[in-house]
């Protein structure tokens, strides 16, 4: 097999080398070009035909986002977004996403404590790995209305007569900017989404999210009562679950019992069928493991619709094939095509 192609961006002559040792001596990838900036990335990009770009943010002339712009209308590649302004949760590596990039990692640093240099430099390759392996079809620059363009018609003395529920795991986020911001406002639907990402890095998603939407982004809280036009967020360290009180629908949120077990897309699925049966949709997005295979399988057994993501265009695919193992009819739909077939 052929050496996949590798082009890495960055300014500095010293993180450049870094990137390249991490594929030294590699039978996998092969380094083709580098590039200090964004203009010689858009030109390397076009003339070098990359499978796969690391690419820095803060460069001399044009920056990384402008360039994975310009790359993904033109030359589109995957691209791994290496910085240090792209620590998760931070709305420049949201950014990132929107506009192509596959993924997000920050550079390696001595200074974090928490995590060794080696363990640091075995995710970029981790990361650089995956992404060599999605689809160029899977990668979409995401076009949106500016910030503020929405008006919320939230209805705030209504119940919502279908609920559609999204679980997601790595690659969640890229997805969930493909998704959400193209839903419509209605006064039938109410969205729960759950994934697996820290809870404070979920509340600066939502508040990103909410930017660019026409629905009410918001985390999920316990006793939250669903309004149409809503997309209730939650963090895979908590269980969200969905019960009818009356003529309310009603959330409960609280830590799950054994979060290390991945249980929480599963536990929102289960109780989303339960309530809704028939007026119920799932959805299973990029991931790795099966937490939501399950759970997909009850929405379907109790009237409900179910389609995952497409694994051509998603960043992990380990959950979308446990679902599609267990559910073999289950329709098949690419990321940017997922907000259509739900509106629809």
């Amino acid at each position: 097999m052929m050496p996949k192609k590798l082009l890495i961006v960055d300014d500095s002559s010293m993180v450049r080398r870094s990137i390249a040792e991490l594929f030294a001596d590699d039978d996998l990838f092969t380094i083709v070009g580098e590039a200090k900036n964004g203009n010689e990335a858009i030109h390397a990009a076009a003339e070098l035909k990359p499978d796969v770009i690391t690419m820095d943010i803060s460069m001399p002339g044009m920056d990384g986002l402008t360039a994975v712009k310009h790359i993904m209308i033109n030359s589109p590649a995957p691209i791994v977004m290496i910085s240090s302004l792209t620590r998760e949760g931070a709305s420049i590596a949201f950014d990132a996403l929107r506009y192509g990039a596959v993924d997000i990692i920050s550079k390696p640093s001595a200074v974090d404590e928490d995590v060794e240099m080696d363990e640091q430099a075995a995710d970029i390759r981790s990361k650089i790995e995956f992404a060599s392996d999605v689809e160029v079809d899977a990668l979409k620059y995401i076009r949106q209305r500016p910030p503020g363009a929405f008006i919320s018609i939230e209805k705030s003395n209504t119940t919502p007569t279908q609920v559609v529920a999204l679980g997601a795991a790595e690659g969640g986020y890229g997805a969930l900017l493909k998704i959400v911001p193209q839903l419509k406002v209605d006064d039938r639907n109410a969205y729960l989404v759950m994934i697996y990402a820290s809870p404070r890095h979920v509340e600066a998603f939502a508040t990103y999210l909410n930017r660019y939407s026409e629905l009410t982004i918001k985390v999920a809280e316990h006793d939250d009562v669903l309004k149409p036009g809503v997309c209730y967020l939650c963090a895979g360290a908590n269980y969200m679950s969905l019960h009818r009180y009356g003529s309310s629908l009603v959330l409960h949120v609280s830590p799950a019992p054994f979060a290390s077990r991945q249980g929480s897309i599963n536990m929102m699925l289960f109780s989303t069928a339960e309530v809704m049966e028939g007026n119920s949709l799932g959805v299973l997005l990029s991931g790795g493991g099966d937490d939501g295979a399950e759970g997909l399988e009850e929405v379907i057994r109790m009237g409900g619709q179910a389609i995952v993501q497409d694994p051509k265009t998603a960043m992990s695919r380990g959950l979308i094939e446990s679902a599609q193992a267990l559910n073999p009819t289950v329709e098949t739909v690419a990321d940017r095509d997922i907000a259509s077939v739900i509106n629809n």
